[in-house]
């Protein structure tokens, strides 16, 4: 497929609104790509660059504005992913150079279009509207194959490139391959805001009421190899948690995948601070020194696989059995199955009075929909938060000079994009200054000398007194007495909160 009809496909996914006709286009787009384009043409379309960044940093990609464009498309997808990929084996004395000039050489063999494309691709500023929902319909459509299937093997693959390529390939026989498999993790399932318990229960009826641990989530595999940690994003952090990794290697099973929270709990028994817990899970820091001062204390929710058996088309009510037949109850959260309001407000109770967040309501006979945010679980918290993305941020004045202190704050748009939903400095400690400060320097786009354009990755947890009508804004909504929590490292800008739960909550 030529680089050209790539680009402008993505170009038609960002002027189009409509869900049906993203998907016709990314069908039509993904049945003219070769077999070894698939991957990188799927992962482009998508907006996202395989393998990550390149080892060039947005200048340097800025730089080559000033390449004279080719006047007549002649790369191939397969020819750009090609020299893209080529330019991470570049090592040594002198790679930077190397690279800039590898780069500046496809440049000067795309079109202006192209490299418009290629441009924004190198800097993760494509936002075509081409989220995964859409693009599983489109790689369904263009495969003949049932969405559903294909959205089960993205959850359990983790990737959507490899599946497109699978599916497109060899139909339900390539999706057969992707299974649940020992130390390769699935994307977490996800909850749902729910205004209160009450309307939790009228949604759910009976149900397992757990509480809502402010820790960092985990899922951890037990096998033949071992026993191995990962983060919700997948990164094996097993080397950060000693203790749990031995607590689990004690535990008479010999194949587990257990979903759970890791949590740095105070001597009394309640948690520490998020940004505590977070320390656990630096890359450079020393862990023996650390698992002194902050021990970690495992709770699981939830079981995927034992003995054998998958378990995440299995009933919660089965999970939840296998679950605490095989982990012992020191390491199980809180559970309460009730449909009962006042038990439940008794549960919420004594959760807020231990120092936790709130509650977990999850319905008994749902299956484990990995990735998935939908209305199976639900989150109960007292006050409104909702977990946005940082825009951009305003340098600030005073005692805050020299710091970057007034975040553009945004909701996800399914569609494609953020959007604004108002700024605030409160709740921002010297400490939290200096690091965002430092952390969006690195992400700037550009600046006019006093706000400074971010890429969109760092997501923050906001809270906030209600959402008020605001011209001001796209939405028609802006955030009143809005007030940092904390960052969320452990969170993508993909797993944000979205403009329509923002507009949900307002309604209600």
């Amino acid at each position: 497929m030529q680089l050209a009809e790539l680009a402008a496909a993505s170009n038609e996914l960002a002027s189009t609104a409509s869900r049906l006709g993203k998907v016709a286009l990314l069908r039509d787009a993904l049945v003219k790509l070769e077999p070894a384009e698939r991957e990188a043409g799927v992962a482009w379309l998508a907006g996202t660059l395989p393998g990550g960044r390149i080892g060039l940093g947005p200048a340097a990609v800025r730089e080559l504005r000033d390449v004279p464009p080719a006047a007549v498309p002649t790369l191939t997808v397969g020819t750009a992913a090609e020299r893209i990929e080529r330019l991470r084996t570049v090592a040594g004395q002198g790679s930077a150079g190397r690279r800039r000039e590898a780069l500046r050489e496809l440049f000067a063999l795309a079109t202006a279009d192209e490299q418009s494309f290629l441009a924004r691709l190198l800097l993760g500023e494509l936002r075509q509207g081409a989220l995964e929902g859409v693009m599983a319909d489109a790689i369904a459509a263009a495969a003949n194959l049932p969405a559903k299937d294909v959205r089960r093997a993205i959850m359990l693959a983790g990737e959507i490139a490899p599946v497109a390529a699978a599916a497109l390939a060899d139909g339900a026989a390539g999706l057969a391959r992707f299974r649940l498999e020992l130390y390769e993790p699935v994307r977490p399932m996800l909850a749902t805001p729910a205004e209160d318990l009450a309307s939790a229960l009228d949604a759910l009826g009976e149900a397992a009421l757990e509480w809502k641990l402010d820790g960092a989530r985990v899922q951890i595999h037990k096998g033949d190899a071992g026993v191995r940690i990962y983060s919700r994003t997948g990164r094996d952090v097993t080397a950060s948690l000693p203790e749990i990794e031995a607590a689990i290697a004690a535990l008479p099973v010999r194949r587990l995948i257990v979903d759970g929270e890791a949590i740095a709990l105070d001597s009394g028994g309640r948690p520490r601070p998020f940004q505590d817990t977070m320390r656990r899970f630096g890359r450079k820091l020393d862990v023996g020194a650390l698992r002194d001062e902050l021990p970690m204390s495992l709770f699981c929710f939830d079981c995927l696989h034992a003995e054998g058996e998958d378990l995440i088309d299995a009933p919660a009510r089965v999970r939840f059995a296998r679950l605490a037949a095989h982990v012992p109850e020191a390491a199980l959260v809180p559970r309460r199955v009730t449909r009962d309001l006042a038990e439940a407000e008794r549960f919420l109770a004594n959760a807020l009075a231990l120092g936790h967040e709130g509650l977990m309501a999850k319905a008994l006979d749902a299956p484990y929909e990995a990735g998935n945010r939908g209305a199976a679980w639900l989150k109960v918290k007292v006050a409104h938060t909702l977990d946005l993305v940082v825009l951009a941020a305003e340098w600030g004045s005073g005692r805050r000079r020299g710091w970057l202190s007034n975040l553009h704050l945004g909701a996800r748009d399914p569609a494609g994009g953020f959007v604004m939903l108002g700024k605030t400095f409160k709740g921002l400690t010297d400490e939290m200054l200096a690091w965002q400060t430092e952390r969006l320097q690195a992400l700037a786009i550009d600046t006019d000398g006093y706000v400074v354009r971010v890429r969109p990755e760092l997501v923050v947890e906001i809270a906030f007194n209600e959402l008020q009508r605001s011209p001001r804004y796209p939405a028609g909504l802006a955030l009143r007495f809005a007030r940092v929590l904390r960052y969320r490292p452990d969170k993508t800008a993909d797993e944000a909160d979205t403009i329509d739960t923002v507009r949900a909550l307002a309604a209600r």
